[in-house]
Formats: structure tokens, C-alpha cells, sequence
């Protein structure tokens, strides 16, 4: 794929518990899409980043327009809950798609409470086992939005043995994820996900300036005092992230989740 052909990329979950949180509010309304709103904001920002003058003007209700078609039209209509996948063409052109994922549990943001010195580690399910990436994915606007443009983080999940980002996937590769590291040797994210460390007793996020992409949960929770972004670009690094050390893994579709460095 050639930088001419690729589309910006919105990934999020429908989900009729969402409705039930009193967070997930849009327009003064619950909303069954995890922090849509967030999603639009994140789009619109980097149709500018791209330079994309034709799409200048997208709107809100189209966006959710798309996400609600994407829902009714879904092939399974049997599901609870749906991965909304929504793509945005240079010419303005937006396609949008739902495949069922696992309905939720509990409040999505809910495993930011876990407290590593207090708590059991599987108080939110089973411990994601996180490994670092073995080679260095530099910073680019690739990485700072998020477009279908996504072979460095394919690379990053091959170079851990898990397989590409929408394949089918076995229980085993679920539970487990790759933190990817810039040209510096500073952390960034995760293939899918953004990360926060804990550092007691608050959950830190790599800084933007990183490289990393500037997640919807990221950003949410960084507004309501769940995390906190860490001091400086070097905060993180393969030299001072070790085994044993305890990562919240986070996106809008899966929500938040509890992880552990492991060995290798």
C-alpha cells in the first residue's frame, strides 16, 4: 500500500451497556458507541494532519449516521455487541462495517481501579501477557494517527508471534499484546491499544510526543484523573520497563484492560 492509498481509520463498540453508564453520554443522551464523539474529534484533527482539504467539513451526524447503518446492516443480527469499523476517504467517502465482538461484562473503564498492591491480578479477568517489540517502530504521522495504513504494527505483532491486527485470532493470542518502542528506544503503545504503567499509586501514559496515537480512552481517561501522562518522552524506555511490571492496555472497543510484562 502506497501513502496515496490509504483511508483514516474509526474503530468503536456498540454496545447497549454503554447506555447504562452514566459517562457515555452524547448530545445529553446515553449512547450505545464508546465515546463517538471522542472518535470525531480524533478524525477531524487528522484530516487536518493529512492535509486533506477535500474532507474539511465533516460532520458529526454523518459520522454517527454511518455507525448506526453500520449496526442495522450487520450480517449477524443475533449479536449484543458489535466492533464498528469506519473508514474515511480522501474524497470524503465514509464506509462503515460491524462484526460482533463479546458483549461487556462490566464498565469498560473499570480495571483503571486495580491497585497491583492490593488487588488479586485476575479482579478483571485473565492478565494479558505483554511482551516488548524486539525492533525499533520510528514516530511518523502514521503512528500518531490512526489510518488503514497499518504494516508497522502487523510487523510489531509478527515479530511476537501474534497474529495481524483483524485475523482471526485463538484465545491464547487474545490475552497477550506487543509495546511497541520508538527510534529513541521510548515507549509509545501497543499494537492495538495505548498503555499506561503503574507507577504506584497512579497508572502513567506515555507523552504524544512519543509517536503514539492519541487514543479516545486515552484521552478520556486522562480528563477524568484515571491516568496521568507521564513527565517526559523518556519516562518509559526498554531500559527501565522490565518483567513483572504491571500495564493497563487500552482501546475503545475492548475498553480497559489489566496486563503484565513478561520475560523476552
Amino acid at each position: 500500500m502506497t501513502t496515496a492509498e490509504y483511508e483514516l481509520l474509526l474503530t468503536t463498540r456498540y454496545d447497549p451497556l454503554l447506555e447504562r453508564l452514566g459517562w457515555n453520554y452524547d448530545e445529553l443522551r446515553p449512547s450505545p458507541f464508546l465515546l463517538l464523539r471522542y472518535h470525531y474529534d480524533r478524525i477531524v484533527d487528522a484530516v487536518e494532519q493529512h492535509g486533506w482539504t477535500e474532507t474539511v467539513g465533516l460532520s458529526y451526524s454523518a459520522v454517527k449516521m454511518a455507525a448506526q447503518e453500520a449496526v442495522s446492516n450487520a450480517a449477524d443480527k443475533s449479536a449484543r455487541a458489535y466492533k464498528v469499523r469506519l473508514t474515511l476517504s480522501r474524497s470524503g467517502t465514509l464506509t462503515a462495517s460491524a462484526m460482533p465482538t463479546p458483549p461487556l461484562a462490566y464498565d469498560p473503564t473499570s480495571p483503571a481501579f486495580f491497585k497491583p498492591n492490593s488487588d488479586s491480578g485476575t479482579l478483571y479477568g485473565q492478565v494479558l501477557a505483554v511482551t516488548l517489540d524486539s525492533e525499533p517502530t520510528p514516530a511518523s504521522l502514521f503512528t500518531s494517527t490512526k489510518t488503514t495504513r497499518r504494516q508497522v504494527y502487523d510487523d510489531a505483532r509478527s515479530r511476537a508471534a501474534l497474529p495481524p491486527i483483524g485475523a482471526s485470532s485463538t484465545v491464547s493470542s487474545s490475552l497477550a499484546e506487543v509495546i511497541l518502542h520508538n527510534e529513541h528506544g521510548a515507549i509509545t503503545e501497543a499494537s492495538v491499544s495505548n498503555v499506561a504503567f503503574y507507577r504506584s499509586p497512579h497508572w502513567i501514559t506515555p507523552r504524544l510526543s512519543t509517536g503514539c496515537l492519541p487514543g479516545v480512552l486515552r484521552r478520556w481517561m486522562l480528563e477524568q484523573g484515571r491516568i496521568r501522562e507521564a513527565p517526559d518522552d523518556l519516562a518509559f524506555t526498554l531500559d527501565n520497563v522490565r518483567p513483572g511490571d504491571w500495564v493497563l492496555i487500552l482501546n475503545s472497543v475492548s475498553g480497559c484492560r489489566v496486563g503484565r510484562i513478561q520475560e523476552g
